[in-house]
């Protein structure tokens, strides 16, 4: 280690001292045991260039111990990235550049956002599968790089972990680099108190490359040597342990479980500071020939960078596809190839979806992906594209297996990447399973398509462990998604379209059973998240439903007119759409001086902003065929209209009572 190295590295373990105690909140210790592995990725081993830091060829970084967020802040800061010394100052306060965990789109030079453990790694994976993609397809010489990550502990005990290293092994992704932060300290303390995995033979078992390094932590030489050991392997994904010591070289707190949060206050500082040669009375301390050395090294990749630009500037394959991908949409002119579907027809808005994402294929070229071991239930088949795999890595049909958590971290990691715009599907009921990476999607805004078909009692015999009642509702809540659950066939390409087109993540409510085709819906009323379908002059009621319940509302709609009630059907695909709608918009659509209905096959939850009363179901499903379910709950045009006949009483003014005797 030269005088650089060495100062440099004190200086990374004073500003993850310096950052937490300033805030009086963090995580110390394991952002200074890391800071020689930070330094050497960051100064030895990455390709990048800090002044262009979307550069597409660029090497990832994914924190996925994402509470280590001041060790990645430190080493951004020093390669010149667009941080500076007053945003780690502010660390963890309100409007900084550096919050508690990295966010992408938030802080410049984070790549994904983490905070949940082992999310990061399924990022990873992501990655590396768009990258694979793009390099088979467009060649070497435009995409090569690779994912370089680090996880702890905590990242390896959860789940997801086990899923993704899982499906990473077995489609061999030679280019990640997972660097294991082996410390052995959770915050309840060693973690021999819960875990006592051995954790290179269970990764051998995956069938990735492991690589022990023992106590190196230290040794930049020998941490440098088994990266790029690892990056050697091509035909699998590499593990590297390393041995470290939670807080060291702190004194007093150096290997305790304290270490992991916030522990290292001002007089162990000092002492920490004056072991490493720093001045121990001076926070936030960077030499400058550190500072100055440092920049060089961050824009070291600016020839590489240029060279790829020269190489894309001669490119002479399909330019066409090239651009869409990288701008994450279609050819031009993709939405003429949304199909149209003829009224009358009855087909499920899955198998609907299905031959609208088929027929995108051909014209988004970065849509790819799958289901978890529900490819074809979902409708998310890619027909005639190969099937992504170590033969043919140009494949845009991925089997994900059964693994839903796994699946939502990873498409994220795809979308995130660049290049790729991700379609994952599974049962609705199983959308639980992907909460964290929904919630993340959201956050981030990573541009996911989430397809979720079997969506109601509607089910059938399967019962109420997979009947989906609350999932609709609790995902609604869910700020930054975008939920579209369509009426009929024309409906479902509306909301494919919406899905291509627009940034963030879409999810895709889609039904098992068959659905009448409607003769009047829209694709701009798509786009408003709700519109009037069916209208009716001097209308008593408005009744308002969502995916198979519109047909539902039309059909009470008939038995209203006959009993002498005019009513207004509007069919409300998108709640959080029809939100951004103009007030008087909504207003024409849900007028406030009409009664109003809802009819949805889940929960009432959230309805009552909309509406003055719900036909839903706030209890379990039972198991039967599902339209025995669906009608014995309430969901069938009898009982909507006496139901709305009801309200109708309800909301009807009150002559006063007369005020002249009686003769």
């Amino acid at each position: 280690m030269d005088d650089f190295d060495r100062r440099a590295v004190s200086i990374i373990r004073g500003i993850a001292m310096d950052a937490p105690h300033g805030a009086r909140s963090g995580h110390q210790g394991t952002a200074m045991s890391l800071a020689p592995l930070g330094h050497v990725l960051f100064s030895r081993i990455m390709d990048f260039d800090a002044e262009y830091p979307h550069w597409p060829d660029r090497d990832r970084f994914v924190l996925s111990a994402g509470h280590a967020s001041i060790l990645q802040y430190a080493l951004l800061h020093l390669a010149g990235f667009d941080l500076t010394v007053d945003d780690l100052r502010n660390f963890r306060q309100w409007g900084s550049a550096t919050p508690g965990h990295p966010e992408v789109g938030h802080t410049a030079g984070v790549e994904v956002t983490t905070g949940p453990l082992g999310q990061g790694m399924g990022n990873m994976v992501g990655m590396a599968i768009a990258e694979a993609q793009l390099r088979a397809t467009y060649g070497a010489g435009l995409f090569d790089h690779h994912v370089f990550g680090i996880c702890g502990d905590g990242d390896l005990s959860e789940g997801v972990s086990h899923e993704v290293a899982s499906l990473a092994g077995h489609l061999g992704l030679g280019k990640i680099v997972l660097c294991y932060d082996d410390n052995r300290i959770t915050i309840d303390g060693e973690t021999e108190l819960a875990l006592s995995d051995d954790a290179a033979a269970r990764f051998r078992a995956y069938g990735w490359d492991v690589i022990e390094l023992g106590d190196a932590a230290e040794d930049l030489d020998e941490l440098e040597a088994a990266v790029r050991r690892a990056m050697s392997v091509e035909d699998r994904p590499s593990l590297v342990i390393v041995r470290t010591v939670i807080g060291t070289p702190a004194p007093d707190s150096a290997d305790t479980p304290d270490a992991h949060g916030y522990a290292i206050f001002a007089e162990e500082i000092a002492a920490t500071k004056e072991l490493m040669g720093l001045p121990p009375g001076e926070d936030f301390y960077i030499e400058p020939s550190v500072a100055a050395r440092y920049r060089e090294l961050g824009v070291r990749g600016r020839h590489l960078r240029e060279a790829w630009e020269r190489r894309v500037a001669d490119f002479d394959g399909d330019r066409a596809a090239l651009e869409s991908q990288l701008s994450g949409t279609g050819l031009p002119g993709w939405e003429e190839s949304l199909p149209v579907f003829e009224a009358g027809e009855s087909i499920a808005t899955r198998k609907a979806s299905n031959l609208t994402l088929q027929a995108l294929s051909e014209v988004v070229p970065g849509l790819s992906g799958g289901g978890a071991d529900l490819t074809g239930n979902t409708g998310t088949v890619i027909k005639d594209h190969g099937v992504f795999s170590p033969a043919d890595p140009t494949g845009r049909q991925i089997y994900f297996g059964v693994r839903e958590h796994g699946m939502g971290a990873i498409a994220n990691g795809m979308a995130l990447h660049g290049g790729s715009i991700p379609v994952v599907g599974t049962f609705l009921v199983f959308a639980d399973y992907m909460r964290a990476a929904v919630r993340l999607a959201a956050i981030s805004q990573a541009h996911t398509i989430f397809v979720w078909s079997h969506d109601s009692v509607g089910v059938g015999e399967d019962g109420p462990t997979h009947q989906p009642v609350e999932q609709v509702a609790s995902l609604r809540a869910v700020p930054g998604l975008r939920i579209i659950r369509p009426a009929d066939a024309n409906e479902t390409a509306a909301a494919w379209g919406l899905a291509v087109a627009s940034g963030g993540p879409t999810a895709l409510i889609l039904t098992r059973q068959n659905v009448p085709v409607l003769g009047a819906t829209s694709a701009e009323g798509v786009a408003a998240g709700a519109y009037v379908l069916a209208d009716a002059d001097d209308a008593a009621i408005t009744l308002v439903g969502t995916g198979s319940e519109v047909s539902v509302c039309l059909d009470a709609a008939e038995r209203l007119a006959t009993a002498g009630f005019a009513a207004r059907v509007v069919s409300m695909p998108c709640w959080e759409l029809f939100e951004r709608m103009p007030s008087d918009y909504r207003a024409r659509v849900i007028p406030d001086g009409v009664a109003s209905l809802a009819v949805e096959a889940g929960s009432s939850l959230g309805w009552h902003r909309w509406v003055d009363d719900v036909v839903a179901i706030d209890r379990f499903g039972s198991s039967a065929p599902g339209d025995v379910v669906m009608r014995e709950y309430g969901i069938n045009p009898d009982n909507v209209a006496a139901r709305a006949q009801d309200l109708i009483t309800r909301r009807a003014p009150q002559r006063p009572p007369s005020t002249t005797e009686a003769p």
